[in-house]
């Protein structure tokens, strides 16, 4: 599909999102929230209306699809510190109790969603791994007690 695809319409369409849409969304977690969000459950495709009104739906999902990448490489590459930082915007952005919150992220685990399709498997590893990590590092720096 990609090769069917004019790669400068595909870059016009990326840098449309990161101006739009990416630019206003504090932090590269609750970007990674967002891009995964448009990426459908079933099939895996990504949609943004907005941006398949002003380019089409396939360059869209391929402009989609390549953002989400970015912000997954950059975070699976990110410190802990880094991380914990990133997790603590995105947690602070959802305005929940951080009781709340962490008692959610133990449970259901949606950091595990986000991961693009084809990621590397040892990439998808790591990330979750890591993001466990950075939710134990911030929840220790928030002082919030331990849920068993």
């Amino acid at each position: 599909m990609f090769n069917a695809l004019r790669l400068s319409t595909v870059e016009e369409a990326y840098a449309d999102l990161r101006h739009r849409t990416l630019s206003k969304i504090q932090g590269n977690f609750a970007r990674l929230i967002y891009l995964a969000s448009t990426r459908d459950y079933n099939s895996a495709r990504y949609f943004h209306s907005g941006l398949a009104d002003r380019f089409s739906p396939e360059i869209a999902a391929k402009a989609l699809e390549l953002a989400h990448r970015e912000v997954f490489r950059e975070l699976v590459s990110a410190s802990l510190e880094n991380l914990a930082h990133e997790l603590e915007l995105y947690m602070r952005s959802t305005r929940e109790n951080p009781a709340d919150f962490f008692r959610a992220w133990q449970a259901v685990e949606p950091f595990r969603v986000v991961v693009p399709v084809d990621t590397h498997p040892t990439s998808a590893a790591l990330f979750i791994s890591n993001v466990s990590f950075a939710l134990e590092v911030l929840r220790s720096n928030l002082k919030l007690p331990q849920d068993h």
